[in-house]
């Protein structure tokens, strides 16, 4: 199993309102990005919202993703999610992105993809309905894999169009392009990613056990692609929760127990086509933060709702993840709760004493995956005449 956080620019309470506090938190996930890099996580995921007050400031993650890629290493970089409506982007843009960030990493960028989290942000983009994402994220997921292999890239479709051949540039660092990903909420989208072959980006909401026959959906599909997207298979589930891992256990549980609850109520307000959770409270209603007990935080573990304790006992929690088939998860970064340096000591001792436990390959799966690629599309859809493909421009020096 492998490891990474999840940064969202999640900035609670009056604090979204001003401009200061709004730049200390984005400076601080980066922080936190660069600082996992040298204690052995493997992925730092950037979410992309719009217009989602409090929930996330973290609108364009591209330029935070290319000022962490010049500060780390080893680490990989990916968008959970770039949304995909074309309505917001013309997908040539996405695709351009997206092979420049695999080229300023070196091949560490990881594509999430995605439709956008819900009808407040998609309206966003000239009144755009969710309703009409789903044939938007199909129709661009096919294409981008094309755009970035072929020179005279031509395409007519339903929800975006390049009328004559380009060639959109840049091409992805190397032989091949970034991991794909999707992010996925019911079984019906396991199976589909698992059948395109490519990764689920998956968020938990409710206990572990009941994410078992969703994995399970996304494996059996996964053994043999039927409709596989790009030049290799991305066979992999990510899963995100939250993470409380201290050195002293009784002050990651005093955190654990104090104001629980308003993340969810931002989730239920924004995210509103899955379904709420039971206690689910939406403005105008003001959210319940309650203070837990000893027993409601042991029940809370117990369900898979979140990790806390000390490294040992975290170790523990995380064997479950393991046991109904998880590859990779993911912590939310900061928790509620955490002040600055605990979220620093938190990557730390996680990092340091956590992930060893289970992640024993210094090489990422995406890599190992990515090494298997194969092509999948000509360079021309159309025959290059004599007289071009004979013709030689001048030569310059290159340094490679």
């Amino acid at each position: 199993m492998e490891f990474g956080l999840f940064f969202n620019g999640y900035l609670p309470g009056p604090a979204a309102h001003d401009a200061g506090a709004e730049h200390v938190m984005l400076m601080n996930e980066i922080d936190y990005a660069v600082l996992a890099d040298s204690h052995n996580w493997k992925y730092a995921w950037f979410g992309e919202h719009h217009c989602l007050t409090e929930y996330s400031h973290m609108s364009a993650p591209a330029p935070v993703m290319g000022y962490v890629a010049a500060k780390t290493d080893r680490i990989h970089i990916g968008s959970a999610i770039t949304s995909f409506p074309t309505d917001k982007e013309h997908p040539v843009r996405l695709a351009e992105r997206a092979a420049m960030l695999d080229h300023i990493t070196e091949g560490r960028f990881e594509f999430g993809t995605g439709r956008g989290a819900g009808s407040h942000e998609v309206a966003t983009f000239n009144g755009l309905a969710t309703a009409d994402t789903k044939a938007m994220w199909d129709e661009v997921v096919r294409e981008i894999p094309r755009m970035w292999a072929q020179k005279d890239y031509q395409f007519e479709g339903d929800h975006f169009s390049v009328p004559t051949p380009h060639n959109v540039l840049p091409k992805p660092y190397g032989e091949s392009h970034p991991p794909l990903w999707v992010a996925c909420g019911n079984p019906a989208t396991f199976t589909k990613a698992g059948a395109h072959g490519i990764g689920a980006i998956a968020f938990n909401f409710e206990p572990i056990h009941n994410l078992r026959g969703r994995i399970q959906a996304y494996k059996e599909a996964s053994e043999n692609p039927t409709d596989q997207i790009g030049q290799y298979q991305n066979n992999n589930v990510m899963m995100t929760n939250a993470v409380i891992c201290l050195e002293d256990r009784e002050e990651a549980r005093r955190i654990a127990k104090q104001d629980r609850g308003y993340r969810v109520t931002m989730v239920n307000l924004y995210h509103d086509t899955m379904p709420k959770s039971p206690d689910a409270i939406v403005w105008p209603h003001p959210p319940r933060t309650v203070e837990w007990s000893d027993e409601i935080l042991d029940m809370a573990i117990d369900g898979g709702y979140m990790l806390c304790g000390n490294p040992e006992e975290v170790c523990e929690q995380v064997t479950r993840y393991q046991e109904v088939g998880c590859d990779q998860l993911v912590f939310g970064t900061p928790d509620e709760g955490f002040s600055h340096e605990q979220t620093l000591e938190m990557i730390e001792v996680f990092g340091d004493q956590v992930v060893p436990e289970f992640d024993t390959d210094p090489v990422h799966s995406t890599t190992r995956f990515r090494q298997q690629a194969v092509p999948t599309f000509p360079a021309f859809n159309e025959p290059v005449s004599d007289d071009l493909a004979n013709t030689r421009p001048p030569v310059f020096p290159v340094s490679i």
